[in-house]
């Protein structure tokens, strides 16, 4: 009984610890700082491509389960009419995109080490403003339809509230398919 009762306290000990460690990204950062990403990540439409949507009576809705997780692992891409690609087209959760670039799948942008858990400040910047995949300079560039180009003028403290908003945001496991070049699909 002794060693059960050791047992659970110690269960609870750790799972405190984990819950303070899984705060600590967004310590650095204010309240008002998280609001304003909030609100820019909301008015610039990221949840658009990146949270998988619920087909509703009203149409497609965003999954709040789900949200700004980016293209769900598991879900299959379909079959593409290849006289379609004069065009571009966008699957029903607009989370996937063809494209003269071939495929392209909306990041997990969530605090899971599968999104953005990982990332620093810099990265985030990197991938918004200069287009670079997981924000790494050397890495490819960011795929159609992502605007990054848009960002290009974007102001490093609403990129840093952006970063501090999504750093917040309840972590989500899933690990976006990689883009698939031209033809392959």
């Amino acid at each position: 009984m002794k060693k059960t009762f050791l047992t659970l306290i110690s269960i609870g000990i750790t799972l405190i610890v984990l819950q303070s460690f899984q705060n600590v990204p967004t310590a650095k950062y204010s309240e008002q700082q998280i609001a304003k990403g909030k609100y820019l990540v909301e008015i610039m439409g990221c949840r658009d491509c990146h949270s998988p949507k619920k087909m509703t009576a009203q149409g497609p809705a965003i999954d709040f389960d789900n949200d700004l997780s980016g293209h769900p692992a598991a879900m299959p891409l379909g079959k593409i009419d290849k006289g379609s690609l004069g065009w571009v087209l966008f699957n029903m959760m607009n989370t996937a995109a063809v494209g003269p670039w071939g495929v392209s799948f909306s990041a997990n942008l969530t605090p899971h080490a599968t999104g953005i858990g990982n990332w620093t400040e810099e990265q985030f910047i990197t991938a918004l403003k200069e287009g670079k995949s997981k924000g790494i300079k050397t890495a490819r560039p960011l795929l159609p339809p992502m605007p990054w180009q848009n960002y290009v003028n974007l102001k490093k403290e609403d990129a840093v509230a952006m970063f501090a908003y999504l750093k917040s945001i309840k972590p989500v496991n899933n690990l976006v398919p990689a883009p698939i070049a031209p033809g392959a699909y």
